[in-house]
């Protein structure tokens, strides 16, 4: 199992942005890749982006794709959600994620086994 923490959550108005960190320690970080997903009150949790291991493959929910960026830094065993043109619908705990496997890339949230605590995102109209 892999430790996240993830920062960066807060309040801001719609077409605001803000920028999700998530702190790994526990594993080799430069493994595996890495998953955002967040959860609305009453709903499913649901993917967000997720990167590679190198940082060299993205891939994006279709209602978040050109709005956010996600990237990492292996140095600082880092992973960050850059959310720019944010909008209500955004409102959501935000989850930092690792996958059961190294070497292994995925958007699918059953084959994530590490989970962070989340984060508050509240985006205001």
């Amino acid at each position: 199992q892999v430790q996240l923490v993830e920062s960066g959550g807060g309040l801001v108005q719609a077409g605001g942005s803000l920028r999700l960190s998530c702190a790994a320690s526990g594993r080799t970080f430069s493994s595996y890749a890495m998953g955002w997903f967040r959860q609305a009150t009453g709903k499913e949790r649901e993917f967000v982006a997720t990167i590679s291991w190198s940082g060299g493959r993205t891939y994006y929910a279709d209602s978040v794709k050109g709005r956010f960026t996600i990237s990492r830094d292996n140095a600082k065993n880092t992973v960050y959600l850059q959310m720019n043109s944010l909008k209500p619908e955004d409102t959501a705990v935000y989850y930092c994620a690792a996958p059961k496997m190294s070497y292994y890339w995925t958007y699918n949230l059953y084959e994530y086994n590490s989970w962070g605590q989340g984060t508050q995102v509240t985006v205001s109209s």
